[in-house]
């Protein structure tokens, strides 16, 4: 943990990629990760945790498999862990993603989408 300010602006100008999350601190074992999401990413679930999903500006669907919540900007949502679901985004929408270290952005799904090395900003 930095005990400094972070502003999350400034950290989402440090990237443009989408579907790649950057991890901005740490609390516990618990990892904040700022995303810039576009499109459709992976059905996927998290075996051992929840997920926690909040807009900081834009809007994005998350999709279950027997559901559908839009989260906008202000708004937030808990994946239970085990549970699948498929986060999409028809507009760039930035997101904070919390989750323990550790966690595949992709779970056991896999593919082009995985990131494997966690990236700092």
């Amino acid at each position: 943990m930095s005990g400094k300010k972070i502003n999350f602006q400034e950290k989402y100008s440090k990237f443009t990629k989408h579907w790649s999350p950057r991890i901005i601190e740490e609390m516990n074992d618990y990892q904040f990760k700022l995303e810039k999401i576009k499109g459709e990413f992976v059905w996927h679930d998290h075996k051992d945790t929840d997920e926690t999903f909040i807009v900081i500006k834009g809007e994005m669907l998350l999709k279950f498999r027997n559901k559908e919540v839009k989260l906008t900007s202000g708004e937030m949502y808990v994946v239970p862990k085990g549970v699948e679901h498929k986060p999409c985004a028809e507009n760039e929408c930035k997101i904070l993603v919390i989750e323990p270290r550790g966690v595949i952005n992709t779970g056991e799904a896999g593919g082009e989408l995985t990131i494997n090395k966690d990236q700092w900003i």
